[in-house]
């Protein structure tokens, strides 16, 4: 990786993937705030991203944005740029690069399971892969979210006395996880908190589905949230804004809730594994499928997936980036 060095700059075009901090020329993978920043004079990124930001951090987060979409690649003095959907959330894109004769693939975070709430996980074929590893471990293995729903749904109706408070990261697993229940028919007034509104209603603008949500708690109303479902940032379910309700089952949606003692210490009492991320069976597959002889390994659990790779004939290491938050906890 001569042309890209360890700090994903792109050295023949001056370009940084993801840059922690403000520089000349970005490429944004996605609109999450570990990867997204604000103050750089150039961005490329697709459509969805760019609002995002602007929704995030104001009209101005960068001094000029341009809009690229998957599929459409776009030379840059010699490196050809091209988006791939990496399913993570809205507007995720893995970022192809070729130069010389070289691909490199970033697949900035990503899923392959299948998500109606975001464009759907591509594979991309090339020589180096640098691949993100949240759930790089082989315990990591998600269920179906379909069957963490139905628990949800039993839960509903076993508990109909009590209101269910979901912690959900604001943007993408919120909206993933409404969609989700919605899917299986759950038609029912969700409550949100206040900092998933914007985004809930930029997905539901973007022609994605969420039904009839309201804002939870509105001074002056008084609801009954017996039976309902609240959806809310993790670190809600820990303030003085929980406490309004009447003894809430507490969940969050999460692929740490695998986890047992992070849901301990949590005090979730309805753990719901759902992650954006992939999981150890997405990240080896996706290895296997890019066809790539060289692989660089990021954001998370690196040692067990470089091990994984060397034991079957591939070169590959750890690319540690500072700034990361390899937590999986979004916003």
């Amino acid at each position: 990786m001569d042309w890209v060095n360890k700090h994903l700059q792109i050295v023949p075009i001056n370009t940084f993937i993801d840059p922690i901090f403000p520089v000349e020329n970005a490429i944004i993978t996605h609109a999450h705030a570990d990867h997204a920043k604000p103050g750089h004079k150039n961005v490329l990124a697709t459509k969805h991203t760019i609002k995002i930001m602007k929704i995030r951090y104001g009209e101005n987060c960068a001094n000029n944005f341009q809009e690229l979409s998957f599929n459409s690649p776009l030379n840059i003095n010699g490196v050809k740029v091209t988006f791939f959907p990496a399913g993570h959330i809205l507007g995720s894109a893995q970022v192809l690069l070729e130069y010389q004769k070289d691909k490199i693939n970033f697949t900035g975070d990503f899923k392959i399971t299948k998500d109606d709430t975001c464009e759907n996980f591509r594979p991309v074929t090339c020589d180096t892969l640098v691949t993100e590893a949240t759930f790089g471990l082989p315990i990591f293995q998600h269920p179906d979210p379909e069957v963490e729903i139905n628990k949800l749904i039993n839960s509903l109706k076993n508990f109909s006395n009590r209101p269910h408070l979901i912690g959900v990261y604001a943007l993408g697993q919120a909206q993933r996880l409404i969609k989700l229940l919605r899917n299986k028919g759950y038609d029912e007034t969700i409550f949100i908190h206040g900092a998933l509104e914007k985004i809930c209603d930029y997905y539901i603008q973007s022609g994605i589905n969420l039904g009839n949500l309201s804002k939870a708690l509105i001074k002056g109303e008084k609801k009954n949230f017996n039976g309902k479902i609240i959806l809310a940032p993790p670190s809600a379910l820990k303030s003085t804004w929980s406490r309004r309700f009447i003894d809430p089952i507490l969940s969050h949606a999460s692929g740490w809730m695998s986890v047992k003692q992070r849901a301990k210490q949590s005090l979730v009492e309805l753990p719901l594994l759902i992650s954006d991320h992939a999981d150890w069976n997405e990240l080896t597959s996706n290895i296997n499928n890019s066809l790539a002889k060289n692989i660089l390994v990021t954001h998370g659990r690196e040692e067990a997936l470089v091990h994984w790779c060397k034991k079957r004939g591939l070169k590959a290491s750890a690319l540690s980036i500072q700034g990361r938050d390899d937590s999986g906890e979004e916003i």
